[in-house]
């Protein structure tokens, strides 16, 4: 039976890993961070890659001449060389709706712990028992405040729903890639100018994918086009931000608060990390890549995951159902959801 390499075997996937054996195949594990070397040596012989964050490089690719199909069990695609892939008609497909409304909860929720200053207080009453108004106490409301939204696919527009009917925020979008239908449909005011859409915002979310054009957007003078008083958040991609930048913004006050589930390296550690500096400071909440991760969440993932594995094994189009690009481009060997 086929060989299967599964990377980044910390994330569990019992029911996936279960079904695989049961069927027959033998399934190899290797953990976050396995080397490039040893992740070939691995896969010589394999027929799937399942992947999460390892990267999956032209090297790799073209050392795996039976490779059959990569499975990414999430949604970013950036650390995959689809082009190499594609050079040698091997599918790359991905899971994108298993989260959408789950990302966009933790985001609302992260948005919500900055606003109320809930990290900072839930440690001041475990460290002191109870605490008395004072302003540094001093919380915000959310009602009333302008969100902007940065991309407007699916975990955006769940947010602008949840912030806008929810809590009767005005919301603004920046999306270059999003039809004019998208944002009405999303009763999201567009914006076709991030700068001058920052400006006005109380708060920012990240909902974008990473690519070679969102690397970096959110740099030093995205940080300065901000309010002092504004807050961010960051449930996407870390590399989307200039780190540097957000790091410098944060500890010279001029955006009042991030909150952070994603990291351009993670992980995120307390030392000899670029942000390490993060941990120290009362105005920002850091999450460990989790938004993600909750009982429904992980059950569809498994499902989709699942299915898009006995596709390419048993020779049938893989189901390709991202509006990406770069898997749309895809020839022999997948099939699309219906625009």
């Amino acid at each position: 039976m086929p060989l299967i390499v599964r990377t980044d075997r910390e994330l569990g996937l019992p029911g996936v890993d279960a079904a695989l054996r049961a069927a027959g195949h033998e399934l190899v594990l290797l953990p976050d961070g396995v080397g490039e070397d040893e992740l070939i040596r691995a896969a010589a012989e394999a027929a799937l890659i399942l992947m999460c964050y390892t990267p999956i490089g032209a090297r790799a690719i073209a050392s795996a001449p039976r490779l059959k199909g990569i499975v990414k069990y999430g949604v970013g695609i950036d650390a995959i060389d689809i082009a190499a892939a594609r050079a040698r008609g091997i599918p790359v497909v991905n899971v994108p709706e298993y989260a959408e409304e789950t990302v966009a909860e933790g985001a609302m929720a992260l948005l919500l712990a900055l606003a109320k200053r809930l990290q900072p207080i839930g440690r001041a009453m475990a460290e002191q028992g109870w605490i008395w108004p004072e302003a540094r106490w001093l919380g915000g409301d959310l009602a009333g405040k302008t969100l902007g939204l940065i991309g407007l696919g699916r975990i955006g527009r769940s947010m602008a729903r949840m912030a806008g009917a929810g809590f009767r925020m005005r919301v603004l979008a920046y999306d270059p890639h999003a039809e004019a239908e998208r944002f009405a449909a999303a009763g999201v005011e567009r914006r076709g100018d991030l700068l001058a859409m920052l400006a006005e915002c109380d708060a920012v979310s990240v909902h974008c994918v990473l690519n070679q054009e969102s690397r970096g957007l959110i740099g030093a003078r995205a940080f300065a086009a901000m309010k002092p008083s504004a807050l961010f958040v960051n449930v996407s991609r870390g590399a989307i931000v200039d780190e540097a930048a957000l790091l410098a913004a944060l500890a010279e006050r001029r955006i009042a608060g991030a909150a952070l589930d994603v990291y351009a390296s993670e992980p995120l550690r307390r030392h000899g990390h670029p942000l390490s500096a993060l941990y120290a400071m009362d105005n920002v909440i850091l999450f460990p890549h989790l938004t993600f991760f909750t009982q429904e969440a992980c059950q569809r993932l498994e499902a989709d995951t699942l299915a898009r594995c006995f596709e390419i094994l048993e020779g049938r189009p893989v189901l390709v159902k991202s509006r990406d690009p770069r898997l749309r481009a895809q020839g022999p060997g997948v099939r699309f959801v219906e625009e």
